[in-house]
């Protein structure tokens, strides 16, 4: 609930209260969906079993499902304890597979509970994905839960990895790696644990010559929409600006005009600007939009257009997204996501770049 809104997760109540008081809406029962429609071509081949209401039950049912629903919730008001008691009510009726939406700290809850003795498969729903246990988008979790139980893919461990979201909204990334989950194996089906910018003397500099020259390209009489993370934040840098390091900026003629904006300041400040958005790819996963940066909106990216939006990444960066795998996109929005698919250039030096493919 908390990506658009610039919370960067809701884990605990206080939070969740805050995100809907700043007007964040459920993103999950959406995703929830469209994971389940990848199964209907083989619903009278399983049981489907979901917890009451908002926890899968509304959804299953509006697919078309006709559920085994088990346990009690309070409806509208479901916590990290729901989530526990549910995977270990499944784990104990002995389900081939759990799966869940969230983020990471669902996946952590479900690694509590079940541990690695049932499959289970995330469908990415959260502001936090750092870990390898999500499929790459819902649609595509849906696909390999299908293979899954048709018996056509393997199982493979992937890691749990969370961060402490108050350092994280300060500005720290203190990432902990909690344990494996067994899940449905196919490369090109799941994302990869998020990893760091590559640990070599050059990637700093890298980042800085991107900066140098982005900084040429700018015009004063446009904004400058700057998303997270240190490749990004190097350009403010560059001109001596602040940039929060994992919040969403505007600048403009060389300063700051907002600093750790929510979707809906962005929409009002960028109303009637010429406006350009400057990201960079999430290293080792590849994504571009979808991940930590959802104040960047389907509406926002609307508003700027396709051709306004700017990529950069070091050559290093670049490398370490798996052979042959595009740069990822899950806006959430179709539309928006083919918008943005195709073939795009990225920035990855002085007055050098590279053409690379874009797909969701």
């Amino acid at each position: 609930m908390g990506g658009k809104v610039g919370l960067k997760g809701t884990d605990g109540e206080e939070t969740v209260q805050k995100a809907k008081q700043l007007g964040a809406t459920q993103t999950s029962p959406e995703r929830a969906v469209e994971a389940l429609q990848k199964l209907l071509h083989i619903k009278d081949k399983f049981e489907l079993i979901t917890y009451p209401f908002d926890m899968g039950e509304q959804e299953a049912k509006q697919c078309g499902f006709d559920p085994h629903v088990i346990g009690r919730i309070q409806r509208g008001a479901t916590f990290a304890s729901d989530t526990k008691a549910a995977a270990k009510e499944m784990l104990n009726l002995r389900v081939n597979l759990i799966l869940f939406v969230g983020g990471d700290g669902t996946a952590r809850d479900i690694y509590e509970s079940v541990g690695q003795t049932v499959p289970t498969l995330g469908v990415p729903a959260g502001v936090k994905i750092h870990s390898g246990v999500f499929g790459v988008n819902p649609s595509r979790a849906g696909d390999l839960a299908a293979k899954f139980l048709q018996g056509e893919t393997k199982l493979q461990d992937a890691e749990v990895m969370d961060v402490d979201e108050e350092a994280f909204r300060m500005g720290r990334v203190s990432a902990k790696l909690y344990g494996y989950l067994r899940i449905p194996y196919e490369e090109e089906l799941v994302q990869s644990t998020k990893g760091g910018s590559p640990a070599i003397l050059d990637e700093k500099t890298g980042q800085q010559v991107i900066a140098e020259y982005v900084a040429e390209l700018m015009e004063d009489d446009w904004y400058y929409v700057l998303g997270p993370g240190t490749s990004v934040k190097a350009i403010a840098d560059h001109l001596k600006i602040a940039k929060t390091l994992l919040g969403v900026d505007i600048i403009q003629g060389g300063k700051i005009v907002a600093s750790d904006v929510n979707e809906e300041q962005l929409l009002r400040l960028i109303e009637g600007k010429k406006v350009k958005v400057i990201v960079s790819p999430i290293g080792q996963q590849g994504f571009i939009f979808g991940r930590g940066n959802q104040q960047i909106s389907p509406k926002v990216i609307r508003k700027v257009g396709a051709e306004n939006v700017c990529i950069i990444a070091t050559r290093n960066k670049l490398l370490s997204i798996p052979l042959g795998r595009p740069l990822l996109l899950d806006t959430g929005d179709e539309e928006v996501n083919k918008m943005l698919s195709g073939y795009r250039r990225i920035i990855t030096g002085y007055k050098e770049e590279v053409v690379t493919k874009v797909s969701a």
